[in-house]
């Protein structure tokens, strides 16, 4: 196992001038100007007490620089940045802050105050997620902001930085492995420290350590849980149990914004059981399959249905359904145990450019299915060099769906129940890593962190 103790990882920044070629690629695809906001630090309880302060990804983008309360301007031939004055008295309790001057000279852009951005109607934009940062953002433009039914110019701005984020530059590569190699020695702290009678945030505080030890925050909210059924599960009160099985869904973001998104689930005993091994392996089945089938030029829809039919072939022959593969597929039954998509794209964000809604995630000419097997599928794109997706199936038992199920339907006469009730040891398990595309296949960007049972069984036991 990796001694987290003895690699004294740190984050590296990316070159000024990564930051001028995206700046001037952009430039290249805009027909008029557009504005960028950073967004504000939000008051938890009174106004010298923040949230932590992160600033919106396609102002990072561009800059790189979590500076709040800044805009960046950009037009056909220019660019230059608006930003807050450092406050003098400010320096007692934050020490100093870099000046206007300052700011120039090291992202090599000219930086005026805010105060001089006046209304700018015509500029294109896009809309914080923050509502008071989009409130201001709309009040300097001097118009209305409408995230349902954005300007035409707005979309074309959306486009372009769909067009350069879709497919990541050497900078945001690098980024994204130095946050892959912080959250794999997360993982492994968070494999070393589980043992029964620990609670689940133990175990989550070990392996956040690691990555704010590392210089880095957390990409989102860390899920780390025994209850694997609920997908997205924000608790962390249960009391480890030797036969529990432990998810855990942690990753790190480096001080620039890029994420790296990891899944490993193990058991809390150091050992499966026979029957969270079967499943267990069925999982790891589907995420060898799915891997294999990124490269260039494939579909992500299509890695997705792969990932599926590998799944449910592993559960037919194991027992939990009769009948033919294609007809079970027909049925939705895979959704059943496995009813989200095979990823999402990563990069600034763990889910990328999803603040831009299924534009970003859905070719021209695709759109989202509402079928049980593909409403939850993020990502319908063909791939391309420098895309990095996540692929996570994963098997769960969740009580709502399986209550669902009309008694006598076709699913229901396909469904073993009485064969689905010797796996209850099972609740939940994913797979998930981070690949790269690249010109002839892929790279799994999170390949150090093992998905073999064995493996993992081992590193418990290290």
């Amino acid at each position: 196992m990796v001694d987290v103790n003895s690699v004294d990882r740190w984050p590296t920044q990316s070159s000024p001038r990564t930051f001028v070629a995206r700046r001037q690629r952009l430039q290249a695809l805009l027909r008029g100007p557009a504005l960028l906001a950073s967004g504000w630090p939000r008051p938890r309880n009174f106004p010298h007490n923040c949230h932590p302060f992160r600033a919106e990804s396609h102002f990072l983008y561009c800059l790189g620089r979590q500076l709040p309360g800044a805009a960046l301007w950009i037009e056909p031939g220019q660019a230059r940045l608006y930003a807050t004055p450092p406050d003098p008295e400010a320096r007692l309790w934050h020490g100093p802050e870099p000046t206007l001057e300052d700011l120039s000279r090291e992202l090599e852009l000219e930086v005026r105050p805010l105060s001089e951005l006046g209304a700018a109607p015509e500029a294109a934009t896009l809309a914080p997620q923050d509502p008071q940062a989009a409130e201001w953002l709309a009040a300097r433009l001097g118009r209305s902001l409408h995230a349902e039914a954005p300007a035409p110019r707005d979309l074309e701005l959306a486009d372009a930085l769909i067009e350069l984020r879709l497919s990541h530059d050497a900078a945001g590569i690098d980024q994204m492995r130095q946050a892959a190699a912080v959250t794999v020695d997360a993982h492994c702290e968070g494999l070393r420290r589980t043992a029964p009678g620990l609670r689940e945030a133990r175990v989550r505080a070990a392996m956040e350590s690691v990555i704010v030890g590392a210089g880095m925050t957390l990409a989102y909210p860390p899920i780390v849980t025994v209850e694997g059924q609920i997908l997205h599960a924000q608790s962390h009160e249960h009391v480890l149990a030797a036969g529990d099985l432990l998810l855990a869904d942690v990753g790190a973001e480096t001080p620039e914004g890029w994420a790296a998104d990891v899944t490993r689930t193990w058991p809390v005993s150091g050992q499966f059981s026979p029957t969270q091994r079967v499943l267990y392996q069925a999982v790891e089945t589907a995420q060898k399959a799915a891997c294999a089938a990124v490269r260039p030029g494939a579909r992500y829809r299509d890695v997705h249905r792969l990932s599926q039919r590998a799944l449910l072939q592993c559960l037919i022959d194991v027992g939990l359904f009769s009948g033919s593969l294609d007809s079970l597929l027909e049925l939705h039954a895979v959704a059943l145990f496995y009813p989200h998509g095979v990823g999402h794209l990563l990069g600034l964000d763990v889910h990328d450019m999803e603040d831009l809604g299924d534009r970003a995630g859905y070719a021209a000419g695709r759109s989202r299915q509402l079928d049980p097997s593909y409403r939850y599928l993020r990502l319908d794109r063909d791939l391309r060099p420098g895309m990095v997706v996540t692929i996570e199936p994963g098997f769960y038992q969740i009580p709502d769906a399986l209550q669902a199920i009309d008694p006598g339907s076709p699913l229901d006469r396909a469904l073993n129940r009485s064969r689905l009730a010797q796996f209850e040891d099972v609740r939940g398990i994913r797979i998930e890593d981070d690949v790269l595309v690249t010109e002839t296949g892929h790279e799994r960007l999170t390949g150090a962190l093992p998905t073999d049972a064995a493996a993992l069984e081992a590193l418990l036991r290290a």
